[in-house]
């Protein structure tokens, strides 16, 4: 299956209140940064009672390179206590271009792509932060076609 955006549309968000862990990471080693950043934020949480509110998400501070300067976490009903690497963060309030991409991480690249591409016809500026919500939980045993992640790029103009 070919990946793309589904339906983009201009929204408003408000801030979120998150549990992160923050990095710079290497591209290649981003797998192995959610997998050990996402098993240490719920046992965070859990020890805390702090309650997880939605699906695990990814904030880049920018379009990666070779390395991707980036915030993995949670949003959660209360602020976390700062332990572990996992500090309290949040979401940004504003408003965004949201697009579903629908197929494997690895075509995520594309549907960036083609959602900067439908900001700018709409006459808009794609703006910092930008953020993806696994709105599928990956299994090892599911067909990558099932997976939808929410695209999230806040913009101006």
């Amino acid at each position: 299956m070919t990946s793309h955006p589904i339906a983009p549309e201009l929204t408003s968000v408000t801030d979120t209140s998150t549990a992160v862990i923050r990095g710079v990471v290497p591209v290649a080693e981003l797998a192995n940064f959610f997998d050990r950043s996402f098993t240490t934020l719920a046992t965070v949480a859990a020890s805390q009672n702090v309650a997880i509110t939605g699906p695990a998400y990814a904030l880049y501070r920018g379009v990666p390179t070779d390395t991707a300067d980036l915030e993995v976490g949670f949003p959660t009903s209360e602020p976390i206590d700062p332990t572990d690497g996992v500090e309290a963060g949040s979401l940004p309030a504003g408003r965004v271009a949201r697009a579903i991409h629908q197929g494997g991480y690895d075509q995520l690249g594309s549907s960036w792509g083609q959602l900067e591409q439908w900001i700018r016809d709409q006459g808009l500026q794609p703006a910092a932060p930008f953020w993806e919500v696994y709105v599928t939980q990956p299994r090892p045993d599911m067909d990558p076609d099932e997976l939808r992640t929410e695209l999230n790029w806040p913009v101006t103009g």
